[in-house]
């Protein structure tokens, strides 16, 4: 579908910290959970196998937004085990902390290129859908590697190609002609989709036995009207960019992004693959 690019003052979107919640706003949990969380929710399992965690450990989970790699880790680990859930976004970590309660799980604001743990602190550390949007990625690893004991393992997931994920796909290029000057930030949750690459940055960082597996699950929403819900409420990088436009240009996303998903429907209801990378790697 072509659809012109605007040539109007341009917009710039001003992301908060960890670039999924408005900077000094509360989180609205449910529209995060529809829009990321029932995709995220499909590979965390996976994640937590690639890691190796195991009943008693201390595991680390980057970027925990709400929590939700952190509740199944803590049914893994528990009773003698503990989860820290570290995250730059103090909003998200509210959330996180009133859904997994006290106890073995412990949220801590921290960078996590810049990890305030000791070497050696863990025994698995993981990041779900979050590596991604670090400005360094591989400094990010290397924090990774410098907390974990050595013989255990990393694993991190990211998502694949805008083709391999249409729901964010589609969707970051119909915005990205409404925001041409913001196309890069747009894409980030596509900027570690090459397994080569990512293996490489886990190499970098110091891990052995690297391995990089390509995961798909697939997804049911019961309309596209199910769809778009949570996108109106703004919980989310990208849909914090489209609530940012003019009505008008707010439209024509809709209408680019309804007329391409329509090849996914059927019976109304929309079914869609996604693709992640889940790569580990041994400190």
């Amino acid at each position: 579908m072509n659809t012109p690019e605007y040539c109007e003052a341009p917009i710039r979107v001003h992301f908060g910290a960890g670039l999924h919640v408005v900077a000094g706003q509360p989180v609205d949990a449910a529209a995060y959970a529809q829009y990321l969380g029932r995709w995220s929710r499909l590979f965390v399992p996976a994640v937590l196998a690639a890691a190796e965690v195991a009943s008693g450990d201390r595991v680390l989970d980057v970027a925990t937004g709400p929590g939700e790699t952190a509740l199944v880790a803590l049914s893994t680990v528990t009773p003698a085990g503990r989860v820290i859930g570290a995250g730059i976004s103090p909003a998200m970590l509210t959330v996180a902390r009133a859904r997994l309660g006290a106890g073995a799980f412990q949220p801590a604001a921290m960078n996590g290129q810049a990890l305030a743990f000791r070497d050696g602190s863990f025994d698995a550390v993981v990041c779900q859908l979050g590596l991604q949007f670090f400005p360094d990625p591989a400094r990010g690893l290397m924090e990774f590697w410098r907390v974990l004991q050595a013989g255990r393992y990393t694993a991190v997931c990211v998502i694949s190609t805008p083709d391999r994920a249409p729901m964010w796909g589609v969707f970051a290029e119909a915005l990205s002609r409404q925001l041409p000057a913001q196309r890069d930030t747009l894409h980030l949750s596509f900027a570690l989709a090459e397994p080569e690459r990512l293996a490489h940055l886990l190499t970098m960082a110091g891990f052995r036995d690297v391995r990089v597996q390509r995961k798909a699950r697939q997804g049911t929403m019961a309309s596209f009207d199910d769809y778009w819900a949570p996108i109106e409420a703004g919980t989310g990088q990208l849909p914090q960019a489209y609530l940012a436009l003019p009505a008008a240009r707010r439209q024509a996303v809709w209408e680019e992004v309804a007329a391409r998903l329509a090849a996914f429907e059927t019976d109304g209801r929309l079914v869609m693959h996604v693709e992640m990378l889940i790569g580990a790697g041994r400190a």
